[in-house]
């Protein structure tokens, strides 16, 4: 069977979603988890456009040995030397840089004719080559570009030594069979294509993002671009788990094969959930969690004849398994260990001992701890910043009546070490915890979203609360969790807080290193 790449963006596209901010040790999680689930490439960032994307993109470099890592740079000459210092290092350094094509982006936001364009683009791909083995050049706006001038600059940058030529639908407005049209054309029109790989980026602006990319396979692709559950900017990108399970289920009609580990999906799509704080639509395909659902009194009598008469899908398929007994207060440390290894997760001893030492402490809250329990904290374990000089709640009290004023202290460790309490009102229990924890950051913060979910079952469950707020112009996002919704709140506000400390210390860090 023919193998379609896959290339991940999830790191790059998917964070420029509205409200995401990964750390570099989430990005680091991440990264090792699409090692696991099979990605091609995984694009990790985009080196110049922050001291902190360009640590997490050095640092994914170096760790990740089984997937091609790259980094996005525009077609000049800077970016492309900040790609080459953080990318050096991986196993086979890869650069992708783009430049637009359609005559409204050219006209408007290059202001550049033509014949300029193809120049730019031909002067970056000869000198990214001076470094990379791997080039991918991307025609940003393909799909609204016209087709012979497409033809024309991708002959110059194949000549110039691109080793990829992505083709994006960057703004959503392609139909199936318009976008595998075009694909078809440049299969058909451009001198040396088949000596270079074909790639698809689609976004989902009109819901076609998935259905558009497969259409691309069908007419030549031979990579298929887009992110972990589908995030991006505006509508998102292609959802990468729903074209392999497509391109598996219906392998009898594709005819491909992507490599990737199905196996890997449901973790994969759990842990970007979880750290990027953007939640899973209940009814998406493959993922959601009422994919594998049936309450229809047919389909449950058809499903428990035969599975095969309403379900394609199995949840085995995805890593979706039953799940195995809950752990309680008498587990020991040999089987919580074992669970975490069991889970995929690659816990040191230090690491291991917190997490036991705060298992106990739920179980002798929570009568069972579930599957979904350990996952949030063997991952908020293996992403801790333990060297970071943070906020951290030691304690928050709230006094609370609705004939009152509702009133709130807490208590925390401030960055110079000393513990400081403060305490204030507001018009409920949450907003005066945020107002006291406001008074203790010194600085002006607006709350622009806030959410509590429920993770499991029962009265007894956990609540992880998010929180995306502004805090001196910059806007971060919080989370944390806990069976007290009012700590988790608390918590999640200074973990956003910390998110500025840790990106402030990570500025100067780099910018040592750099001048090194």
């Amino acid at each position: 069977m023919r193998k379609i790449d896959i290339f991940d963006t999830t790191l790059r596209d998917g964070e420029q979603s509205a409200g995401i901010n990964l750390n570099t040790a989430e990005k680091m999680e991440i990264a090792r988890q699409l090692e696991r689930f099979g990605a091609t490439v995984i694009e990790a960032g985009f080196p110049a456009s922050s001291p902190g994307d360009f640590e997490a993109v050095q640092r994914i470099a170096n760790t990740v040995k089984n997937s091609t890592v790259t980094g996005l740079a525009r077609a000049m000459k800077s970016d492309i030397d900040t790609a080459w210092e953080a990318l050096k290092g991986g196993q086979q350094p890869h650069l992708h840089v783009f430049l637009a094509t359609s005559p409204i982006h050219m006209e408007y936001k290059l202001q550049k004719t033509p014949d300029q364009v193809v120049d730019i683009a031909v002067e970056a791909v000869k000198y990214a080559r001076k470094f990379f083995p791997l080039v991918q050049w991307s025609a940003e706006d393909a799909f609204r570009s016209d087709p012979e001038f497409l033809v024309r600059i991708i002959n110059q940058v194949i000549k110039a030594g691109a080793t990829t030529i992505n083709i994006p639908d960057t703004v959503g407005y392609a139909t199936p069979q318009e976008y595998g049209a075009l694909f078809k054309f440049l299969k058909e029109n451009v001198t040396g294509i088949n000596r270079v790989k074909l790639s698809t980026h689609c976004h989902n602006d009109l819901g076609m993002a998935v259905v558009n990319s497969i259409a691309a396979i069908e007419n030549g692709a031979d990579q298929v671009e887009g992110t972990i559950n589908g995030i991006g900017e505006r509508a998102g990108n292609a959802a990468l788990e729903e074209i392999a399970v497509a391109l598996h289920i219906r392998k009898d009609f594709y005819g491909v094969e992507t490599g990737v580990n199905l196996q890997e999906i449901k973790r994969t799509s759990q842990l970007v959930s979880q750290l990027t704080g953007v939640v899973i639509q209940p009814n998406k395909a493959v993922v959601g969690k009422n994919a594998f659902a049936h309450e229809s009194g047919i389909h449950q009598d058809g499903m428990l004849k035969n599975r095969e008469t309403y379900e394609i899908i199995t949840p085995e398929l995805i890593g979706e398994t039953t799940a195995p007994l809950a752990l309680g207060k008498h587990s020991g440390r040999h089987a919580f260990k074992d669970r975490a290894i069991t889970m995929g997760f690659e816990l040191n001893d230090q690491q291991l001992n917190e997490a036991f030492a705060e298992f106990k402490k739920l179980a002798d809250r929570k009568k069972e701890i579930t599957e979904d329990d350990l996952f949030v904290l063997f991952t908020g374990k293996q992403i801790e910043n333990s060297d970071a000089s943070i906020y951290e709640l030691t304690n928050v009290q709230v006094q609370y009546g609705t004939s009152n004023v509702p009133t709130a202290t807490v208590a925390a460790n401030v960055p110079s070490g000393e513990n400081v309490v403060v305490a204030t009102t507001g018009a409920g229990s949450v907003e005066a915890i945020f107002n006291a924890l406001e008074l203790l950051v010194k600085g002006h913060v607006n709350i622009l979203d806030y959410r509590v979910t429920s993770i499991g079952k029962g009265r007894d469950a956990l609540g992880e609360a998010v929180v995306n707020l502004r805090f001196n112009g910059e806007t971060f996002t919080g989370r944390d969790i806990s069976q007290d919704v009012l700590e988790a709140s608390a918590k999640a506000y200074l973990n956003a807080i910390n998110r500025k400390l840790v990106k402030d210390q990570t500025q100067v860090r780099v910018k040592e290193m750099v001048g090194q």
